[in-house]
C-alpha cells in the first residue's frame, strides 16, 4: 500500500497506494513510511510524496482509529522524519489531504496541488488533538488566525484558499502533477549533495523561529 520508486540520480517518490479506501492510513502504511523518510536522510537527493488516485488521503483508517492509531506516536515520527530531511522534499498532492495526513505534508517544503485539490483537518468535531508539531508548522504557513479557522472552526479550504492563504504553494493539472514535481526537484539533483544540504540548511528557521 506504499509504493517507493528509487529514480536516477538520487529523486525517490514515494505513492499512497490505497485508491479504494481514498488512501486511508494504517499503522502498517504509517510506519513503512517513517521507516522509508529515515532511510531517505542519507541516500534521497530529494522527496516526492504523492498518493494514487483522487485523493491524496483522508487521514488514519477508521477501523485503526477504533484501535487507537488517531493517537499513535507513529504520525509525529513521521512528519519528523520528513521535516529533518536535508534534501528538497515535495508533497504532490493528487487530491484532498484531511485529517492526520496533513502532518506529513506541512512537514515538506513545497506543496504542489492538482486542481481541486484542498485540505481538512477535523480534531475538533472529532474530538482527537492534532500531531503535537501540526499547529506550529500550519501557522508558520498560514498564520494564527488561519490555523484557528482549520483546526478550531474546523474549515474545509478549496484549492484558491490554500493557494491564497500560503497553504499550497502551485496548483497544476492533476495530468501534470508528477512533471511539474519532478521539474522542482530538478535543481536539487544537478547540484552537489553539499551544497543542496548547505543551501536547504540556510532555508530552514531555526528551532522555536
Amino acid at each position: 500500500m506504499i509504493r517507493l520508486a528509487r529514480e536516477e540520480g538520487g529523486l525517490w517518490i514515494v505513492t499512497l497506494d490505497r485508491p479504494e479506501k481514498a488512501n486511508a492510513l494504517t499503522e502498517a502504511m504509517l510506519r513503512e513510511l517513517a521507516e522509508i523518510a529515515e532511510a531517505a536522510h542519507e541516500e534521497a537527493r530529494a522527496l516526492i510524496l504523492t498518493g494514487s488516485g483522487t485523493v491524496f488521503s483522508a487521514g488514519a483508517d477508521l477501523e485503526a482509529v477504533r484501535a487507537g492509531l488517531a493517537t499513535s506516536p507513529l504520525w509525529e515520527r513521521l512528519s519528523g522524519a520528513i521535516a529533518a530531511l536535508p534534501c528538497l522534499t515535495v508533497a504532490a498532492l493528487n487530491g484532498t489531504v484531511a485529517g492526520g495526513a496533513t502532518g506529513m505534508v506541512l512537514a515538506c517544503d513545497l506543496r504542489l496541488a492538482a486542481l481541486g485539490a484542498g485540505a481538512f483537518y477535523p480534531v475538533m468535531r472529532l474530538g482527537f488533538r492534532p500531531q503535537p508539531s501540526d499547529p506550529a508548522r500550519l501557522a508558520a504557513l498560514v498564520g494564527p488566525a488561519r490555523t484557528r479557522m482549520i483546526l478550531l472552526a474546523g474549515a474545509k479550504v478549496s484549492t484558491e484558499e490554500a493557494l491564497a492563504w500560503g497553504l499550497f504553494d502551485r496548483a497544476v493539472a492533476r495530468e501534470t502533477l508528477l512533471d511539474e514535481a519532478r521539474a522542482l526537484c530538478a535543481a536539487s539533483l544537478m547540484a552537489s549533495r553539499d551544497h543542496a544540504v548547505a543551501l536547504k540548511a540556510m532555508c530552514t528557521p531555526p528551532r522555536g523561529g
